[in-house]
């Protein structure tokens, strides 16, 4: 089928999904979320058997589309559900999803792409790579994203990315294991297919079966965590300080926190 967001391409059993909004940086909207979900669904049906995830331009993903952003204040509970719902089934898909996967990311993941960059089996980021779960900093929490954040660095580590809400640099990535290399820009692409290739020696329904046992081992707590971090994704919405939040960004300005 033909995408709006993103760019999908075959090549020797290599499936290759390029966020291809260059122009915002690849900020997530949700058509592209939509998208994302029937790519997704096409290469699990196909003959591929590696996943390669990156971006075009020279950003990765720089999280939510200040549009996106904007429309969040006039949303209905209702709406303000369905949203978090289709933002923790693209995640929780892509860190399910049956074949490997290679993470690309060749410029700045920041929030939603952060979360993207990491559900990958393998993340390989170039130096200049910036990472940060920065919804703190608009009264907002990433509540999905720490579901498996959690699981990948443990509770202190993910308390401190969480609740500073800082940025941090490819190679505090790589040292706490959310990224696995540490690639050059010109080799970035060339380097993921590499990797891409040495899978495609392994057995395919081998490596189906080791993923599966892997995400099992915490699957039952993942299905309720997921479904406790969508209702506080969207209750998140509703509050005071996520509307000064949105607001004062979007205004240039500083928020004036009230704590509600």
């Amino acid at each position: 089928m033909p995408y709006a967001t993103l760019q999908l391409a075959y090549d020797a059993g290599i499936a290759t999904i390029a966020f291809n909004r260059p122009e915002k940086r690849n900020a997530i909207s949700f058509e592209l979320l939509n998208e994302l979900l029937a790519a997704f669904d096409e290469v699990e049906a196909s003959s591929a058997q590696i996943l390669i995830l990156t971006g075009a331009g020279k950003a990765f993903c720089s999280g939510l589309d200040l549009e996106e952003l904007k429309s969040l204040l006039g949303k209905t509970p209702g709406e303000n559900l369905a949203d978090s719902e289709r933002i923790a089934r693209v995640f929780r898909r892509l860190y399910d999803f049956p074949k490997p996967t290679i993470a690309a990311v060749n410029g700045a993941a920041i929030a939603g792409g952060t979360g993207l960059a990491t559900m990958c089996d393998f993340t390989l980021a170039v130096p200049e790579a910036k990472f940060g779960y920065t919804e703190v900093r608009i009264g907002f929490i990433p509540a999905v994203v720490s579901s498996i954040l959690v699981w990948q660095v443990g509770h202190k580590i993910a308390r401190d990315l969480l609740v500073s809400g800082r940025i941090f640099d490819v190679n505090e990535a790589h040292r706490l294991g959310l990224v696995n290399e540490v690639v050059d820009a010109t080799h970035l692409i060339s380097r993921s297919r590499q990797l891409a290739v040495s899978l495609q020696d392994n057995s395919p329904a081998s490596m189906r079966a080791a993923k599966a046992l892997i995400n099992n081992f915490i699957g039952k707590d993942l299905d309720r965590q997921f479904a406790e971090s969508i209702a506080q994704n969207a209750q998140a919405r509703t509050t005071a300080d996520f509307r000064e939040g949105v607001t004062s960004f979007l205004e240039k300005r500083k928020p004036k926190w009230t704590g509600n």
